[in-house]
């Protein structure tokens, strides 16, 4: 294959979508369908891996629990080999690639070392698990725009962007890869005046594990603990935090209810 005047070597960066298999794009399921090898991450669910061709090598490069299976430097150079062995290589990241997913990291690489490249955009975690709960990243009224932020730089130093969320509280904040530093978050709202603005934490959003948690900044942090919550999380602070859904256990009691009512439902609908 490597020596036939047809073979390419290229890469595909293919966002996996927030979690929820089916919401992987239609672009996203043919490329994996039209793979020659695929490398995945831990946040890219596993179900996914059903679109590809049965024999076509699936190699592990995420992170879980503490674990590294590869460095990123290790991912760069592993995709380079791997396209001039196999020749397409999808490369199967969370939620959106662009989206502090080093997905345009990785395919500068691959182009500066001779790679054709491409970019399948995926839904991205920051709004779909929010999303998910009934929280909108916008809303008329109650918020002006949303921002999504990583609460740590390169060097594990808290974000100087929040500093300007926390003095802007009618724009939404959306937090990745926060949960770690979320007291610390918190704490520098409530120093801008923000103690009393709606806060929520979304877990596994998307999937049927999902939890979520909600409350206010100034609490946000002792409740999210309580719950035992943590990574893979969405921070969310921002007025829209009121519009979501209610808890399931309400839900549940509304559906009971509802069944309960359906006889008399069925039998008025026969008279009327």
């Amino acid at each position: 294959m490597a020596d036939s005047p047809l073979f390419l070597p290229r890469l595909t960066v293919v966002g996996a979508g927030p979690g929820d298999p089916d919401l992987l794009t239609l672009k996203g399921a043919k490329a994996l369908a039209a793979a020659d090898v695929v490398l995945y991450d831990a946040l890219a669910n596993d179900a996914l891996l059903a679109h590809v061709r049965p024999g076509v090598p699936l190699i592990f490069v995420g992170k879980r629990s503490g674990f590294k299976a590869y460095t990123q430097e290790g991912i760069n150079d592993l995709i380079v080999q791997q396209a001039y062995r196999h020749g397409h290589v999808v490369r199967l990241k969370g939620g959106d690639p662009f989206v502090f997913g080093r997905g345009r990291e990785e395919m500068l690489y691959a182009e500066a070392h001779g790679l054709a490249t491409d970019y399948v955009p995926g839904i991205s975690s920051a709004v779909a698990a929010a999303g998910s709960v009934g929280i909108p990243a916008t809303h008329r009224g109650l918020s002006e725009g949303f921002r999504v932020l990583t609460a740590t730089t390169a060097d594990e130093q808290l974000s100087t962007a929040l500093l300007e969320a926390a003095q802007t509280p009618t724009v939404t904040t959306m937090i990745l890869m926060g949960m770690s530093r979320l007291a610390e978050i918190a704490a520098l709202f409530a120093r801008y005046g923000g103690a009393a603005v709606p806060a929520a934490v979304i877990q596994n959003g998307t999937l049927p594990s999902a939890r979520v948690v909600a409350g206010t900044v100034a609490d946000i942090a002792t409740r999210a603990s309580r719950a035992g919550l943590g990574a893979p999380a969405v921070i969310v602070l921002g007025e829209v935090v009121r519009l979501m859904k209610q808890p399931a256990a309400v839900a549940a009691a509304e559906t009971e209810a509802a069944a309960e009512l359906l006889p008399e439902l069925l039998a008025y609908a026969k008279v009327a």
